[in-house]
C-alpha cells in the first residue's frame, strides 16, 4: 500500500449538527425517528432532512440521492452525515461523484452498502470512514441492545482526538498473532463488487475487515476464492472477519462459514480473528473507523488497537 496524506475530519461533540442521508434503499420511519432520539440522547443535535420519495428499492431517484449527499457535504451548518440504512444503491452514486471541498471532510457513519461510497471516498479523496451504526440499523434499538449498537466506540471515533483506543473484538481466534496496518474493508460482497472498477480497494499492507450476512457457506468460499485470485489478500498483515450471522451450514456436518474461512485463509500465516461484533451482528455494533493505523492482536477474543485518532481539531 502507498503511504497517502489521510485527510479526517473534525470531531463531533454536543454542539455538532448531524444529518440523516439515504444513499441505498428506504427505510422505515419509525426506526428512522427511534435512531435520530438516540443520537439526541448522545448530546447531538439532529437536522431534519428533506425526504425523497422512494422509488422500489431505492430510497429516492438517483439524482435525488447523489444531490443530497453532495449538497449536505457542502452545508457549514451540517457537521455529520448518519445513514438511514443500507440496503443497496449506494453504488449508483459513485459514477461522475465529485465532492467539491476536498480539504473539508466529514463524519460519514454507516455500513453495508456503505461500503461503496466509503471505499470510493478513501481511494479518491483518502477519507477516513466510519463503520458502525445507521439511524434504522442499530441506533435504533439503543445502546448494547442486541441488534443495537456500542455506545463508547462509537464515540470514541466519533469524537476522541487526543490518542487512540482499543475496541474488544467479541470474536475467536482463528490464527494468532500481531500486527500492524491501515484497517480497511466492510461488507464483503460490496468489497468485491470494486474489483475492476477505479475505486477498488488497494489492500497490501491492511488489517483487512471483512463481514456479511444472510450467505451460504459456498457463497462465502466463492466471494473469498474470488478475492484472493484478484489478489486482495497479497500483502495483508492480517485479517479481521465478522460473524456472518444467517449463514448457517446447508446440512447437519457439511462446512460452517468459519471452516471456509479457515480453510482459504488461514494458509495466509496473517493473524485472524472470526466472529467479531463488527457491521452485521445480532449483538452491539462496534464502531471501526476505515482508513486510520490499526495494531490487531490475534489471541483470545481478539483486539484492534486504534493507533491515531479518526478526527482531528
Amino acid at each position: 500500500m502507498v503511504e497517502v496524506e489521510v485527510r479526517k475530519p473534525r470531531p463531533l461533540n454536543g454542539k455538532s449538527v448531524l444529518m440523516p442521508f439515504a444513499p441505498a434503499s428506504p427505510a422505515d420511519f419509525a426506526r428512522v425517528l427511534a435512531g435520530a432520539e438516540e443520537l439526541r440522547s448522545l448530546g447531538f443535535q439532529v437536522a431534519d432532512a428533506t425526504p425523497l420519495s422512494p422509488e422500489g428499492y431505492f430510497a429516492g431517484s438517483l439524482s435525488g440521492r447523489r444531490n443530497e449527499f453532495l449538497s449536505e457535504l457542502e452545508r457549514d451548518d451540517v457537521d455529520a452525515l448518519v445513514a438511514i440504512r443500507g440496503g443497496y444503491g449506494s453504488n449508483y452514486l459513485l459514477d461522475d461523484l465529485a465532492v467539491e471541498r476536498v480539504d473539508a471532510p466529514k463524519v460519514i457513519l454507516g455500513y453495508s452498502d456503505l461500503t461503496s461510497l466509503q471505499a470510493y471516498l478513501w481511494k479518491r479523496y483518502s477519507w477516513i470512514g466510519f463503520y458502525g451504526p445507521m439511524l434504522a440499523a442499530g441506533l435504533d434499538a439503543g445502546d448494547g441492545a442486541a441488534g443495537g449498537y456500542d455506545r463508547q466506540s462509537l464515540l470514541d471515533a466519533i469524537g476522541k482526538t487526543d490518542s487512540g483506543w482499543t475496541l474488544k473484538l467479541r470474536g475467536e481466534t482463528l490464527v494468532s498473532g500481531e500486527a500492524d496496518g491501515r484497517v480497511l474493508g466492510g461488507c464483503m460482497t460490496l468489497v468485491e463488487t470494486t474489483l475492476g472498477t477505479p475505486w477498488e480497494l488497494d489492500t497490501r499492507g491492511s488489517i483487512l475487515l471483512l463481514e456479511d450476512r444472510g450467505m451460504k457457506p459456498w457463497q462465502v468460499d466463492r466471494a473469498l476464492m474470488h478475492l484472493k485470485q484478484a489478489g486482495k489478500f497479497e500483502g495483508v498483515r492480517g485479517i479481521v472477519l465478522g460473524e456472518f450471522p444467517e449463514c448457517g451450514p446447508l446440512m447437519t456436518g457439511s462446512a460452517t462459514v468459519r471452516d471456509v474461512c479457515l480453510r482459504i485463509l488461514g494458509a495466509l500465516g496473517v493473524p485472524i480473528v472470526f466472529g467479531a461484533a463488527v457491521g452485521h451482528t445480532p449483538r452491539p455494533m462496534l464502531t471501526v473507523p476505515l482508513g486510520v493505523k490499526t495494531r490487531l492482536r490475534a489471541q483470545r477474543e481478539g483486539e484492534l488497537e486504534i493507533l491515531e485518532p479518526a478526527v482531528v481539531p
